[in-house]
């Protein structure tokens, strides 16, 4: 509700059995201030504690990571990241499908699995083992991981954990305060067992809908939001879980919906329909308040520059910075409202001026007279921006099979540094000996064994037809 008016919105995304979100919330009326429960005291630490080791504030977490693609390897990274010690499993016949899925033998010759850029950056920090879970060692080792865990997240489709005896009643028995996240795309209901990429999320979500023009199709952004988005909620909702571990010595299960994880970014419609009964129609790259809002064409190749008028004393910012100051004497382009009547010949007018000038020399000009604009980078510009080169955004990495190359460091930080990246993506079982040996204490003969049975290796194989799958 806001005030007295009620509507619908979406729920929290993140749903935690023992520590479920508060429900319908009150939002402040403007100039009034929010009710809000108290709030339990945090406990209290050093000013040093975040870096209580070289490591991370994470540094006496352990997690066992069961995820593939973007979403879960996100979450499970960013734990990693703050220092966590993240167990990612693998099997040598289905390997994290962001190595790649190439059947061809030229695939595997020339381990092309090791080299994609995806799978590097998101499973850098972690350490990374492979079994067999259609094996039942396999799947007793996962269990003896689990019990020296503090934390388990997965992104399989919702049916397949129960069919190798790995769900969370199972590793609950194993160990009582285990945390889990589960990041199924729909939850329950009727799609509960439907399987869904970033890009079907975002259909789901109805985002098309409002992205694009008036009078066009609905329109796929061809980025698959619904993974780092559905990532980033599963890291809050298991870094929340901690805590609760922490202060009370309970463990629960996370039921994420990674759909409902992209409602937020379509509650403002949600909302307009619920108390309206429409939706305005879509804008485009226009904006319902700011007037002119838009990316224009400047000199050179796919070179365009963003600009944003917030109020009417920066429109006559504007027209200042591109010489017309005939349009900021014009009083029916006074107000925003005004605007929006000739916002079409407005556009032209601004694209003459930008059209005529680098994207970057048209924002300096602005920004200098306090107009909100920025150049609509390319991806492929960001490793010589001169700002993240100042934050020490880019961090060096070697790695073999790839070479030096350098990766994105976490957006938040504490202080003046940005947290390390410690070592690089594991290579495919790379830490079979290290965690099988020296944290489950399994001798070199166990090992060889386990190796001849196919449960554990350091190559990918080709697939082959689907087993029955064997618990332990």
């Amino acid at each position: 509700r806001i005030g007295a008016a009620s509507f619908d919105a979406p729920a929290i995304p993140r749903r935690l059995t023992a520590t479920p979100p508060a429900s319908a919330g009150i939002a402040p009326l403007p100039g009034a201030a929010a009710a809000s429960a108290p709030r339990a005291a945090m406990p209290a630490r050093a000013a040093a504690a975040a870096r209580a080791t070289s490591n991370g504030p994470l540094s006496n977490v352990r997690v066992v990571d069961l995820t593939m693609g973007w979403a879960g390897p996100l979450a499970a990274r960013h734990m990693a990241d703050l220092g966590a010690e993240v167990i990612k499993i693998e099997a040598c016949r289905h390997p994290d499908w962001w190595r790649g899925q190439d059947p061809r033998p030229v695939f595997f010759e020339q381990k092309l699995f090791e080299k994609r850029p995806n799978f590097l950056v998101l499973n850098r920090n972690k350490t990374g083992i492979t079994l067999d879970l259609t094996q039942p060692e396999g799947v007793a080792l996962v269990k003896r991981l689990v019990a020296r865990a503090d934390a388990v997240i997965e992104n399989y489709a919702r049916d397949v954990l129960p069919k190798f005896g790995l769900d969370y009643p199972v590793l609950a028995q194993v160990k009582p305060d285990i945390v889990m996240v589960s990041m199924a795309a729909f939850r329950d209901g009727p799609w509960a067992d439907a399987r869904a990429y970033g890009f079907t999320l975002e259909q789901a979500a109805g985002l098309p809908t409002i992205a694009g023009n008036p009078d066009g199709p609905p329109l796929l952004t061809h980025y698959a939001y619904g993974d780092p988005i559905g990532g980033l909620n599963a890291t809050t909702a298991l870094l929340t879980a901690l805590l609760h571990r922490q202060r009370t010595g309970q463990g629960q299960h996370i039921d994420l919906s990674q759909v409902a994880c992209m409602f937020p970014l379509v509650a403002p419609w949600m909302i307009e329909q619920s108390v309206t009964g429409r939706v305005a129609p879509r804008l485009g790259n226009r904006h319902p308040h700011n007037v002119p809002q838009n990316c224009f064409r400047c000199r050179g190749e796919d070179a365009f520059l963003h600009i944003a008028i917030t109020d009417d004393a920066m429109w006559r910012r504007c027209c200042a910075a591109i010489g017309r100051a005939d349009l900021a004497a014009d009083p029916t382009l006074a107000t925003a409202a005004g605007r929006r009547v000739r916002e079409d010949e407005i556009e032209r007018v601004i694209e003459a001026w930008t059209a005529t000038r680098e994207a970057d020399a048209a924002m300096e000009v602005l920004q200098a007279r306090q107009v909100a604009a920025g150049v609509v980078r390319s991806p492929y510009d960001l490793a010589a921006d001169p700002h993240l080169l100042a934050r020490d955004f880019w961090q060096p990495v070697d790695r073999p099979f790839c070479g030096p190359h350098v990766q994105p460091s976490l957006a938040f930080r504490e202080d003046d540094s940005p947290y390390p990246i410690r070592h690089p993506a594991p290579t495919l079982g790379e830490f079979n000996r290290y965690v099988l040996g020296d944290i489950l204490g399994l001798p070199d003969s166990e090992l060889d064994r386990l190796a001849k049975l196919g449960v554990i290796g350091t190559e990918a194989l080709p697939k082959v037809p689907r087993k029955k799958v064997a618990t332990a």
